[in-house]
């Protein structure tokens, strides 16, 4: 009988999602649109930037006639592998750091993507809008409560959107779970954790032994510095910004210890950077409280020791997620309320945006094809001319943990108000 009620419980998600399905590889386009190309602008072609150039080229529809970096070779690189895969040759704009307000005013592009150090994105992103163009930028969006601030004023005032490219929130667990909660699944929503749990220790020095911009900041800052993969999620389930908001922040960091005995290990123990303090705890936890009752625990660790774990656990009157175990426990469906897997769920509870393009995003795009689904929906947003899936007020909000983390922990862990970007319409919208 268990065995047969499990086979019914599949098939009904599979039905239901059926109901919810959408034409694959459109985006967006309509019966009555004719083909029209966006075209994008891509600023920052390293590592990151040219792994988003390979997704949006893998999409119908995109042209890229320009390209920017502050490193000639990075720059031209890419443009060539632009030629290389399509029939466009785009410029590339080297010139020197504020090269990129040169592409942004060009008149031949309808989108702006950013992949650059943190600390240009929000002034990148300001500079797209400003000329009319959408703007998707990398995570965070903004390290500063002033920037999230400006993100969020300047979206308003030139009508152009600013989606923050958040690819978590794209992951097939991450979306399972979406459904799951708006269908009621778990119930009234009470808890969530996560975590940027990631050893990057590899990152934060170059091979010169001199810190990368990535160091620097982890040498001058404590606090969690990469909120977003882990709050973004979260977030969308509990409908933050969008009937719920975050009210208050605290923030605690422990001792830093490991980076220097890296440093040493891989330097030697009479390098600069294995005698240097470093600003950023081993591990940060922060907590915050919604308007709703909610909670939320996250955690950010680049320097131990450790396993990949984005955690990704929310809890509800009625059942519980725990990515790290891949498992669930439903009150009505888990036998004897012991975890069991979350494959049942993942069939049941498909999301129609994975169901639809699950094969050309495992193809065609990295993190599992996350990266595709969101470049897919970002494209989308800008051909129909329509708001992006994470607004303005999402990356505002989700960065501001950045700057709000290190102001709590500078004050031993007080709790803080949590700026509304929404100004009131969280209520409502």
């Amino acid at each position: 009988m268990e065995e047969i009620s499990r086979r019914a419980f599949v098939q009904a998600g599979l039905t239901a999602g059926a109901a919810l399905a959408i034409t694959p590889h459109a985006v967006g386009a309509g019966a009555q649109e004719t083909a029209k190309n966006v075209r994008v602008g891509v600023i920052g072609t390293g590592n990151r930037g040219t792994a988003l150039i390979n997704t949006l080229l893998q999409l119908p529809y995109v042209t890229i006639p320009a390209v920017c970096d502050v490193v000639a070779d990075k720059a031209n690189a890419a443009r060539d592998a632009i030629a290389s895969k399509s029939d466009v040759k785009p410029d590339a704009y080297t010139h020197d750091d504020h090269d990129f307000q040169n592409l942004v005013a060009r008149n031949d592009l309808d989108a702006v993507v950013i992949a650059t150090p943190w600390q240009w994105h929000a002034q990148m992103a300001v500079a797209a809008m400003n000329a009319g163009k959408y703007a998707g930028v990398e995570v965070p969006a903004a390290i500063t409560l002033d920037e999230c601030w400006e993100l969020v004023h300047t979206s308003q005032r030139t009508g152009m959107p600013c989606m923050m490219l958040e690819n978590v929130c794209y992951f097939r667990n991450a979306l399972t779970v979406l459904r799951m909660v708006r269908e009621g699944v778990l119930g009234e929503l009470l808890h969530g954790e996560a975590g940027y749990q990631h050893n990057c220790k590899s990152l934060l020095f170059d091979a010169n032994g001199n810190l990368t911009w990535r160091g620097q900041h982890v040498a001058e800052k404590n606090g969690n510095l990469y909120p977003t993969h882990a709050i973004g999620p979260v977030a969308q389930w509990m409908n933050i910004n969008h009937g719920d908001r975050f009210t208050q922040l605290c923030s605690i960091s422990s001792q830093s210890k490991s980076l220097r005995a890296y440093a040493a290990a891989k330097l030697g123990p009479d390098h600069p950077l294995a005698k240097r303090e470093y600003a950023l705890g081993d591990v940060n936890t922060t907590l915050l409280k919604t308007a709703n009752g909610r909670t939320v625990t996250l955690y950010f660790d680049i320097q131990s020791h450790r396993p990949y774990d984005l955690i990704l656990r929310v809890q509800g009157t009625k059942g519980t997620y725990h990515g790290s175990l891949d498992k669930a426990c439903v009150d009505g469906i888990t036998p004897n309320d012991q975890w069991e897997s979350f494959d049942p769920y993942l069939e049941r509870f498909a999301h129609p945006l994975w169901t639809e393009l699950e094969s050309e995003a495992q193809k065609n795009g990295g993190h599992g094809g996350a990266d595709y689904i969101t470049m897919y929906e970002f494209i989308k947003a800008v051909r129909n001319k329509t708001q992006t899936p994470q607004d303005v007020q999402d990356a505002a909000t989700w960065s501001a943990i950045f700057p709000l983390s290190i102001a709590s922990v500078k004050k031993d862990g007080k709790w803080l108000d949590f700026p509304d970007f929404t100004k009131g319409a969280w209520k409502t919208a």
